[in-house]
């Protein structure tokens, strides 16, 4: 840790105020003073951000490190990517609280492995799994592992039901009794800093089972919500089925009939929905959305601003099965590239395939899509390479399915096929930007690493959306900064201020890039090698400070660890009074 004084830089605070010409001097892990001219003192680095903007450091609001952390510390591409902090345990998806019983807590790794497509073997082999409660898991955290940003977590309530009730929160209900040990169980949590509760109403895994947390009844959600009133500067984040089954308004229809009153805020992934195909249930969830305000609900839709892209991989992909094509999953689970590469040359396999291609996979798939299917990645590079799916299955003759695995086989089953984003509606997509009660930059990042999910597409913000002219850059800084860090209850960061942490990030505009998609071959395989991961070389942000401390400057990664966990706080006076001017 160095004190410093950043001079010549135009300062954008994070609040969404215009930017202001200032120097900002750091002193520990703090802002001590922001003014015109100030001098060096004795011992100070004076770094010059002439030319460059100087803001908060970036808040990942959505991501799945909780497992990746243990073995990927550096959260590559992170820190050259202005992130200097991430929020944890989303989806429901969380490392605690675990059972007792073993065969629970695998199952417990087996649905995160699944759901967010990361190997299994890494979670057996590089987390210490010490812990039982959520509050033991925080101290482990401490404990064990060093990143270079601060970190927030939730509590998932698919760990909650798991640990509560074993393997059993798969088929069933809960007893009086293991409602009242989840709900134990959440007040420690609680109690301990967690950020809230997150919650799952979307996903069936990869035999077609309901997520766990589909089957809780009514009873097990007002127990848990009633603890969530004890705590009200802490968050409800769900997600919402608006992508497959497409429930998604009848699940935000119950969410507000069970916290009605409650006073719970409330984050909704999916409550309005941006992608073209999702258009047909918009109506029902913008007009249940309406009205649950109206009475009072505390409602936040999340939303990403980086449209969804599908990478069809063989190793590790989840995305067959939440299409609703589980014979491709069959695939995916081979467990060797041979009798992936057999499967995909068996005629009957093929003749299934071709029916779940055409009768099972949902219209807005990948699937069913082939025009938009691209052929770009190659393991052998026999080809052809560029061209779309549907095209090479006109010029072979062949069914799409049969076409795909056929590219496939002649170019290697680590070949991936990539979807094009998802068309979205850009206009509702601003207009949720703009919305003062919204959560955005939701990446997914740590998830998904065969699918492009991660830190650096958060960039878009600037290179597309502010580059075009529709926000200003003081929008897009305080949507990635204070308004994120208000809504969490992270009131320690988000904005340049003086007593505040020093998570700053120093930027030339104009060297702002998106840069290639490229494969990063550094996850551990749990065999002693290592697999790949798509990512993306650094924006590059000039500076990153987290506390203080340099995580990336002169163009890389510093190697430098100072994150720490942050809890959340009830927001000071002048933040609600804004709050409610905003309302």
């Amino acid at each position: 840790m160095t004190d410093m004084l950043i001079r010549g830089g135009r300062v954008i605070d994070g609040t969404g105020s215009a930017a202001y010409d200032a120097d900002v001097r750091i002193a520990g892990d703090r802002i001590v003073e922001i003014g015109s001219g100030l001098q060096p003192a004795a011992g100070e680095e004076v770094f010059d951000a002439a030319g460059c903007y100087v803001t908060p450091g970036f808040i990942e609001s959505h991501t799945h490190y909780d497992a990746t952390m243990w073995w990927q510390p550096d959260l590559d591409p992170l820190p050259g990517n202005g992130a200097t902090t991430v929020i944890l345990g989303n989806c429901g998806f969380t490392a605690a609280p675990l059972s007792k019983d073993k065969a629970a807590q695998l199952e417990m790794i087996k649905i995160f492995s699944f759901f967010e497509d990361i190997p299994l073997k890494p979670f057996l082999e590089h987390v210490p799994w010490d812990w039982e409660t959520w509050s033991e898991y925080r101290q482990s955290m401490a404990r064990n592992i060093k990143v270079p940003a601060n970190y927030s977590a939730f509590v998932g309530h698919i760990a909650l039901r798991l640990a509560a009730m074993g393997v059993e929160a798969w088929e069933r209900a809960a007893t009086p009794q293991e409602i009242a040990r989840m709900a134990e169980l959440l007040e420690d949590a609680l109690a301990a800093g967690a950020l809230g509760m997150s919650d799952n109403l979307h996903d069936h895994d990869g035999d077609d089972r309901a997520i766990p947390t589909l089957i809780a009844d009514d009873a097990e959600f007002e127990a848990l919500f009633a603890v969530m009133e004890r705590y009200p500067g802490t968050t409800y984040q769900c997600i919402i089925d608006t992508f497959m089954r497409k429930t998604g308004p009848a699940s935000l229809e119950r969410l507000g009939r069970l916290t009605k009153g409650r006073g719970i805020r409330m984050q909704i992934a999916g409550a309005v929905p941006t992608l073209e195909f999702q258009k047909d249930i918009l109506p029902a969830l913008t007009e249940t959305l309406t009205r649950l305000k109206a009475e009072g609900a505390d409602i936040w839709p999340g939303y990403a601003h980086v449209s969804p892209t599908s990478t069809l991989s063989l190793i590790k992909s989840l995305i067959f099965a939440q299409s609703n094509d589980y014979i491709w999953h069959e695939v995916v689970l081979a467990e060797t590239h041979e009798e992936k590469a057999r499967l995909l040359a068996d005629p009957d396999w093929r003749a299934r395939a071709r029916e779940s291609w055409d009768t099972k996979a949902w219209p807005h798939s990948p699937m069913n899509n082939p025009q938009d299917l691209y052929l770009l990645d190659s393991e052998n590079g026999a080809g052809p390479v560029g061209g779309t799916l549907k095209e090479f299955a006109e010029s072979r003759g062949l069914h799409r399915s049969d076409a795909m695995a056929q590219w496939i086989i002649e170019n290697g089953t680590r070949s991936t096929v990539h979807m094009a984003p998802f068309p979205k509606d850009e206009e509702l997509t601003l207009k949720l930007m703009m919305d003062p009660k919204s959560v955005g930059n939701i990446s997914d990042a740590g998830a998904h690493l065969q699918m492009l999910c991660g830190g650096g597409e958060n960039i878009l913000l600037f290179t597309k959306y502010v580059k075009d002219g529709l926000l200003s850059l003081e929008q897009a800084i305080h949507i990635k900064t204070g308004k994120l860090a208000n809504f969490f209850g992270l009131h320690e960061t988000g904005e340049i201020k003086e007593g505040r942490r020093a998570d700053v990030v120093v930027f030339d505009l104009s060297e702002i890039r998106y840069r290639a998609m490229e494969k990063a071959y550094d996850v551990p395989d749990g065999e002693g090698g290592t697999t790949w991961r798509f990512t993306r070389q650094a924006a590059p942000m000039r500076l990153t400070l987290v506390n203080g401390v340099k995580t990336f400057a002169d163009g890389a990664y510093t190697g430098n660890k100072p994150g720490e966990y942050l809890a959340p706080t009830a927001a000071p006076v002048e933040t609600r009074q804004l709050e409610e001017a905003a309302e």
